[in-house]
């Protein structure tokens, strides 16, 4: 066998172990809450850092729409953040509901959701006996470090931090580089999974 086939090979078997892992996620109810609720709640801490969710029980319940929405839908207000389309008032939250910062958030915390979701399964289902709740710990620290990187420009904007163009443009790159990372960890997690549910498991 060439080394090339034998690298495609293994990539090949990581990309079927990682999507066996992630569905093992999705099939068991103990994982499926930890990673549904993990991501509502780093999507809600994501638009809360950013200022397009806030507590307002101080005015009525409303829906405000710009007139151009279409146009506002690419515009940059920040280096990782969108300009809102519509205001919405609950009689509770505000929420600024802007579509670009909201897929930004969901991918960032679904990736998250997931990988903390796989740690969890990698201490009740390892692929291999004595991975324990240490080894889980540090397992998830990729994920936790990678989400606080996507995080780290719309935390600076929130606090109203001036950032210099060079640190800017260091931010430009970190959303990325932080995706990217959150990606390697689902696949580093997954592959201490075994994918297969345990005979007679009722999870």
């Amino acid at each position: 066998m060439s080394v090339g086939n034998g690298f495609g090979g293994a990539v090949k078997q990581r990309i079927v172990g990682t999507r066996a892992a992630v569905g093992l996620v999705f099939r068991r109810r103990d994982s499926l809450a930890i990673a549904a609720s993990i991501t509502l709640g780093y999507l809600a801490a994501f638009l809360w850092a950013g200022q397009d969710l806030s507590l307002r029980t101080d005015v009525p319940p409303a829906l405000v729409v710009v007139n151009d929405p279409r146009g506002l839908l690419f515009q940059r207000t920040g280096p990782a953040s969108f300009e809102a389309i519509a205001l919405l008032d609950t009689g509770v939250l505000r929420v600024l509901i802007s579509p670009g910062n909201i897929a930004i958030g969901l991918l960032i915390a679904t990736l998250v959701g997931i990988s903390l979701s796989l740690t969890y399964l990698a201490v009740v289902q390892p692929k291999a006996c004595g991975i324990g709740a240490g080894s889980g710990f540090f397992a998830s620290l990729p994920a936790l470090l990678s989400g606080t990187v996507c995080c780290g420009p719309v935390i600076l904007i929130a606090l109203g931090i001036q950032a210099s163009g060079l640190l800017l443009t260091a931010f430009f790159w970190l959303l990325p580089l932080g995706i990217l990372l959150l990606v390697g960890s689902v696949v580093y997690v997954a592959g201490k999974i075994d994918p297969q549910p345990p005979s007679g498991s009722t999870s």
